[in-house]
């Protein structure tokens, strides 16, 4: 049957939430429901009346399949954080996020995921941390909504939908290693690091794109691009907030923020907390073996014609 944990998760609209999370591989189950609020069973109505309790999802995931770290991963890329009550267009205090677990011995990985988010936004997280108190299933039409409504409201982009999608049908990584090189392979996949003052990008600021060198997703563009002196490219935030993905990195004996592209989940640096002031304080420091450049004059020519806008009007 294999290794079969529950969490509960609030992340604003169950509908979506659910939806979202029912596509990984290892989560066997899930149920919508009202959660950690007073100790009666409340209706719709009474939560959408403020009774208390939180729209939240429960997980059932084999941790033999999905760690509770990589599903909590996968969860904050689809939350806001620091929003106090509100996910999306919603707002109440039934869509406030949280992390309720039914296990102490997940506590570890709750905590380290948390305190991995709290380095990145530099700011205390608004997501509820907490044992599960009570947690009462929701009627009958609101579980599995989106599969019953396939054009119902939902509060998380489409593209959400299809992480796990895109990663079944990944190119072989004798392909890959083919295609993009040994050291950008062994970058993107096994998270190595390029040794300082050697990447093509370090000493680099022409006017231009940067995309994933697996996918061709756009990450960074050079108007956001600054020398920090660490030896690897460095940039003060990306194109988009959906660009990325983070986890948890252990790997030095201390606790780090590694950077992933959400599409293709390439293995990219990590992001740290000692970026200018003025740029918003954060510095992802990328390998360049990750990434490829796309010259400012060639982004309608190689489909990223949108991106021109992000370097209009400035030197880039």
């Amino acid at each position: 049957m294999g290794n079969i944990k529950t969490i509960y998760l609030a992340g604003g609209c169950f509908w979506g939430m659910q939806k979202f999370l029912d596509q990984f591989n290892g989560v066997v189950k899930t149920e919508v429901g009202y959660a950690n609020g007073p100790d009666r069973k409340p209706s719709y109505r009474d939560v959408c009346s403020d009774s208390g309790h939180a729209e939240t999802v429960r997980v059932d995931y084999d941790e033999d399949v999905i760690s509770l770290r990589r599903l909590l991963e996968f969860y904050f890329t689809v939350i806001d954080p620091l929003s106090v009550n509100r996910q999306g267009g919603d707002s109440g205090i039934q869509y406030r996020t949280g992390i309720y677990y039914a296990d102490e011995s997940q506590l570890g990985d709750i905590d380290a995921v948390y305190k991995a988010q709290e380095e990145k936004y530099g700011a205390k997280l608004a997501v509820g941390k907490e044992p599960i108190r009570n947690f009462f299933s929701a009627e009958e039409y609101h579980q599995k909504y989106l599969e019953k409504n396939p054009d119902g409201y939902c509060h998380i982009p489409e593209k959400y939908f299809h992480i796990a999608e895109r990663e079944k049908t990944a190119e072989s990584a004798e392909e890959l290693k083919s295609r993009i090189g040994d050291l950008a392979f062994d970058v993107t996949q096994n998270a190595a690091t390029e040794m300082p003052f050697t990447g093509e990008y370090d000493d680099f600021f022409e006017k231009g794109l940067y995309v994933d060198i697996v996918s061709g997703q756009p990450l960074f563009t050079s108007a956001d691009k600054f020398d920090s002196g660490c030896g690897w490219p460095a940039f003060s935030k990306p194109v988009d907030g959906a660009a990325l993905t983070e986890s948890v990195d252990t790997s030095l004996g201390r606790i780090r923020t590694e950077v992933r592209s959400s599409e293709a989940d390439s293995h990219l640096g990590h992001v740290f907390g000692d970026g200018p002031k003025d740029r918003g304080g954060l510095r992802y420091c990328i390998n360049s073996a990750a990434l490829r450049f796309v010259p400012y004059g060639n982004l309608e020519k190689e489909g990223y014609g949108e991106y021109k806008k992000l370097l209009d009007g400035g030197d880039g």
